[in-house]
């Protein structure tokens, strides 16, 4: 009798769950080492299937990372943005809105950033669907600055303008901050952009710092 023990064939999926594990698992990969990694066999071998079903599923490379880079960058924007709520005035706001962007724990999102703008110049549908998501940014975050403007008497700053001027800020730290060239204070960077965008100056420090009880006389 023959006792030696097999190993279990691969579970057979309908072909709609075996994309979306194929989809997610490009999605895992990318997110901790980069959609630069993202080829037919690493995905292959991330997912346990073979290269040929990946390449079924996916026959076009080029157009599947533009697909990882849109679901990522999609669900960072959903995240922040969904649950963002204009409480404290538009100052207050904003600045958490920077700090929240360039926390730490977002450099994962910030190389897929820095990978899709440098491999968009030659793969066009990822070009094209960093193009979309950047518009996509932009239009939100204007209904995010508008939004807190009509509910603020204080301050204001055209959208448009603040929009643009805050991604920038925070793509260029984020992109900096993966080679560790970022300044130690990012809630004071967060403060001096918000500041640059508003349509009145910070305040200045004498008027808004209390001083604590060691430093009374």
């Amino acid at each position: 009798m023959n006792t030696a023990s097999r190993a279990p064939a691969p579970r057979r999926l309908p072909p709609e769950e075996r994309e979306r594990t194929i989809v997610d698992g490009a999605v895992a990969l990318a997110r901790e080492s980069g959609i630069d990694t993202l080829t037919v066999r690493a995905v292959a071998a991330r997912v346990g299937v073979t290269p040929a079903l990946v390449a079924h599923y996916r026959p076009v490379m080029d157009v599947f990372v533009a697909e990882v880079f849109g679901t990522i960058v999609a669900a960072e924007r959903d995240e922040v943005l969904d649950d963002f709520t204009p409480a404290g005035g538009l100052r207050a706001s904003l600045r958490r809105l920077v700090e929240t962007l360039l926390d730490d724990s977002r450099e994962d999102v910030a190389l897929v950033w820095v990978q899709a703008w440098s491999l968009g110049v030659r793969n066009e549908p990822l070009g094209e669907r960093v193009r979309a998501e950047m518009d996509l940014w932009q239009s939100r975050l204007e209904e995010v600055i508008a939004d807190a403007a009509s509910r603020d008497p204080d301050d204001s700053a055209d959208p448009a303008f603040a929009a643009w001027m805050l991604l920038a800020m925070v793509d260029g730290m984020s992109a900096h901050a993966l080679v560790k060239w970022a300044p130690r204070d990012r809630a004071d960077l967060a403060r001096r952009t918000v500041a640059a965008v508003l349509d009145r100056p910070e305040p200045p420090a004498s008027a808004v710092t209390t001083r604590t009880s060691e430093e009374r006389p």
